[in-house]
């Protein structure tokens, strides 16, 4: 036996977990996708998200509605006649037809602890708020937004120096087995659901551009967090004089370090910068237009003596 799947995501997160359900034998009945976006160096190329690709590699027939307002597409959703829909990262709200457009309905697969971080970028709120744990559930759909019951939970440590990147890569991986593992025992009706509880709810708002810029006058903490919580996309950043000029250059890692000064003070050859308490040193670094780079090849280039003040504050 194997179940009959329908396949919902869009960007590389989703990928593993789509092949996870075919090495683990379930037929994908069809996969949905964001449509082909602008993209290129120019932008004028239409690009196809990383589910499309590997789908089309695996020969899967691939579906990419804006969204399902059209009684066509639901009706087409329908006769797919499929048991489930495994839904992870998709960035689309699916409406009740959709979630009940299959005989066992929608699982998604989330990567927070639930009912802290529903919503839309939780591995990167996680490590901004500090979080020294999060994980990846497995929970069934309903209207609200990450609201319904949590059937499969995998815990995953966060690290001191641990970016949103790589606790993304971590996430996908686990995601991918944890999502094969429910399905597998929803297959054989062996998959419990469990209420989320009401209690510490909290939402991770998408990443807004204001919020970017590093502020200095906040504890070391708080800036390292925030730095690492934003590497390597958007990237969070500072701004300084380079041949005369302001320029923006992103931070893509930090470590804490001792130290007390102004805020916003070089403290040190190396980049350790003060903070409104305690001192972060600046690891990895990444001028506009340019390689992110090491500290050490970054001050090859650039100059950035001790005394000198960074911009503190945010937009």
């Amino acid at each position: 036996m194997s179940l009959s799947i329908i396949f919902m995501g869009t960007p590389e997160f989703s990928v593993p977990t789509l092949r996870s359900l075919i090495d683990a034998g379930h037929k994908i009945r069809a996969v949905y996708t964001q449509p082909p976006r602008p993209g290129g160096r120019r932008g004028l190329d239409l690009q196809k998200s990383p589910v499309h690709q590997a789908a089309e590699l695996l020969g899967l027939p691939v579906f990419t509605p804006v969204n399902f307002k059209d009684p066509d597409e639901r009706q087409r959703f329908r006769e797919l006649d499929a048991d489930v829909a495994v839904v992870v990262a998709y960035g689309l709200l699916l409406p009740e037809a959709i979630l009940t457009g299959t005989r066992l309905g929608c699982y998604n697969g989330h990567a927070s602890l639930l009912p802290r971080w529903r919503g839309a970028a939780p591995i990167q709120r996680a490590i901004m708020a500090g979080d020294r744990k999060t994980g990846m559930m497995v929970m069934k759909m309903d209207k609200g937004l990450d609201t319904g019951p949590v059937a499969l939970t995998r815990e995953v440590e966060i690290g001191d120096t641990m970016t949103a990147g790589e606790l993304h890569d971590k996430l996908m991986l686990t995601g991918a087995k944890a999502m094969a593992e429910a399905m597998n025992k929803l297959e054989y009706d062996e998959l419990p659901l469990t209420e989320q509880p009401a209690e510490g709810v909290l939402y991770a708002a998408k990443i807004d551009k204001g919020e970017t810029r590093i502020d200095f006058s906040r504890p070391a903490t708080d800036v390292h967090n925030h730095i690492r919580g934003l590497s390597p996309f958007p990237g969070a950043w500072f701004e300084m004089d380079i041949a005369g000029k302001p320029e923006r250059v992103k931070v893509l890692g930090s470590e804490l370090a001792e130290g007390e000064g102004a805020v916003g003070k070089v403290l040190t050859d190396d980049l350790v910068i003060a903070c409104g308490s305690r001192a972060v040193r600046l690891t990895k670094l990444q001028k506009a237009g340019g390689k992110p780079m090491a500290a050490a090849d970054f001050l090859r280039g650039t100059s950035v003596a001790a005394g000198t003040i960074l911009a503190a504050g945010s937009v």
